[in-house]
């Protein structure tokens, strides 16, 4: 199977670039804000328990996501493989992740960083702001989100580059020109 890790700040591109590498190759999707929503709708146990924390504004301990990763990753059948969106982000949750999938006999097959100038990606947000309504677009929510993806996430590339999964996208250019760096680095696996 496939098994990507789509990384990158917000507003990198990684919904874009998802959807076309979904489609090119017959991947699963996996975006944890998607998957928490669900679970919440449909009232499900491990939706019910995430709905405590997050009425809390507490975030979901890594145990219960990888729980609720892993119910996702085992309802998908004769799946070629699947694209994670938005996990890990955190260290403990990549050795969570590994050990999840390894219970599986499965591995990350590849981490694709979508690295994006810091400026580009403010232009970005901001419009991506101002033409969807996401109140969480504005400027200063923009900058918190960067500070922490810089401390807690960013750590999670040289983890991968140890790992031997690693590889950097250049995110800014053409939609398209950006795809076909991803899919060329894909079919070198």
């Amino acid at each position: 199977m496939l098994n990507i890790v789509i990384f990158g700040a917000p507003g990198s591109g990684k919904g874009t670039q998802s959807e076309r590498i979904v489609e090119k190759f017959g991947l699963n999707h996996i975006s944890t804000g998607d998957v928490l929503r669900a679970e919440i709708k449909n009232g499900t146990e491990l939706g019910k328990t995430a709905k405590g924390y997050i009425d809390q504004g507490q975030l979901i301990p890594d145990a219960l996501m990888i729980d609720i990763l892993a119910s996702v990753f085992d309802s998908f059948k004769d799946s070629k493989g699947v694209i994670f969106d938005g996990f890990p982000r955190t260290i403990a949750q990549a050795e969570a992740l590994k050990q999840m999938l390894k219970d599986r006999n499965q591995e990350v097959s590849i981490m694709l960083d979508l690295e994006v100038p810091e400026d580009e990606l403010m232009t970005r947000l901001i419009k991506r702001g101002q033409e969807s309504g996401r109140a969480d677009d504005n400027e200063e929510t923009i900058k918190k989100r960067l500070v922490v993806y810089h401390s807690q996430t960013a750590p999670l590339i040289d983890w991968y580059k140890k790992e031997g999964k690693y590889q950097h996208i250049q995110g800014v250019g053409t939609m398209d020109a950006i795809f076909n760096d991803i899919v060329a680095a894909i079919e070198k696996l």
